[in-house]
């Protein structure tokens, strides 16, 4: 039997998801999930290190893509194109 590569997948344990239209008269903002549990809502960076912090997490790369995963857009979109 032959061996197949698996490409390694990370799985962070911080998800932030693309952007969602907040309510009239409220900005945009992004779901956080935190080891699959969804956290919660975030407006800006700030939010998400804030929320990793509450749950025991320290975040010292917000670019480190196995501990935090940017679902469409990354650390700087926080509005509908």
């Amino acid at each position: 039997m032959t061996e197949q590569a698996v490409p390694y997948i990370s799985h962070p344990r911080i998800m932030v998801l693309g952007v969602c239209p907040g309510k009239p008269g409220e900005p945009p903002f992004r779901i956080m999930e935190i080891d699959g549990q969804v956290v919660g809502r975030a407006r800006t960076a700030m939010d998400v290190l804030e929320a990793a912090a509450s749950h025991g997490i320290a975040v010292h790369d917000m670019d480190d893509p196995d501990l935090i995963r940017w679902v469409g857009g990354d650390k700087y979109t926080w509005t509908l194109r």
